[in-house]
């Protein structure tokens, strides 16, 4: 992307931080309409550039993070200076999300997409049972947990981390099959799964057991079957610059205690 092309659009979070460094970028920078821009520049933490992903999926245009968050662990360093330079010379990264077929216990289907991960988890104070099976082959009979979470790289380190489950590099073409305070099988800690396959998870009693779904912000009640597999169509490019620490941060989560 040569920098003397390069079109941005900015949005920001609404938080102080993020307010602030919107306007201290506009002060240098001259901002366009998202849907006339060749990038999106996106200040806030994960949470903001999930949401982004999300909105502008059908724009098919690139976002660069920068960090006005919190954690921000897929976003790049705040800095005013050079701006157009750094995102003329990122290197991009594909997120492909999940595309998830939901049938819950009325019989109705709904549809969804998730970047970070789609989690099963009970929503009574029974224990979920769940039949796991994987390209249509059952590799689970029944889990006994409180839930189970398939997650991409990207998302590897939100919700699937706090549930003791691997943390993958982005970009890696590998999928986490983790489970959610597991009971039965006591010891298995999950699986790591290629990108390309498709997981079913099957409620094994909706009536006493039930289930709600989350696909990043969305949410479904009532799920019995639910089948999950890679919309690589709909992948979105995400821009990080060269000096940029995650695969650092990736590592140091691994040896975290």
């Amino acid at each position: 992307m040569s920098n003397k092309t390069i079109k941005m659009a900015c949005i920001h979070s609404g938080s102080e931080r993020a307010n602030r460094g919107y306007e201290e970028l506009s002060e240098i920078y001259s901002f366009t309409a998202v849907e006339d821009a060749d990038v999106i520049v996106a200040l806030g933490g994960d949470g903001l550039l999930l949401g982004c992903l999300h909105k502008y999926l059908s724009l098919g245009i690139p976002i660069y993070g920068m960090n006005r968050g919190t954690i921000g662990f897929l976003m790049n360093e705040y800095r005013t200076d050079g701006l157009i330079e750094r995102i003329a010379a990122t290197r991009e990264e594909k997120f492909r999300p999940l595309s998830v077929d939901v049938v819950t216990t009325d019989g109705s289907t709904h549809t969804a997409l998730a970047f970070n991960e789609v989690a099963l988890v009970r929503y009574s104070q029974q224990s979920a049972n769940v039949c796991i099976k994987i390209d249509g082959k059952i590799r689970m009979e029944k889990l006994i947990a409180d839930g189970v979470l398939l997650a991409t790289p990207a998302g590897s380190t939100a919700y699937n981390l706090s549930a003791h489950g691997p943390v993958i590099p982005v970009g890696a073409n590998i999928l986490a099959l983790t489970p959610i305070s597991p009971f039965r099988p006591r010891r298995w800690r999950g699986a790591l799964l290629p990108h390309k396959v498709t997981v079913t998870f099957e409620n094994l009693d909706p009536v006493k057991r039930p289930l709600g779904l989350s696909a990043d912000s969305t949410e479904i009640t009532d799920a019995v079957n639910v089948t999950i597999r890679e919309a690589a169509e709909s992948a979105v490019c995400v821009l990080f610059d060269k000096g940029h620490s995650l695969e650092e941060r990736i590592i140091n989560e691994q040896f975290t205690g």
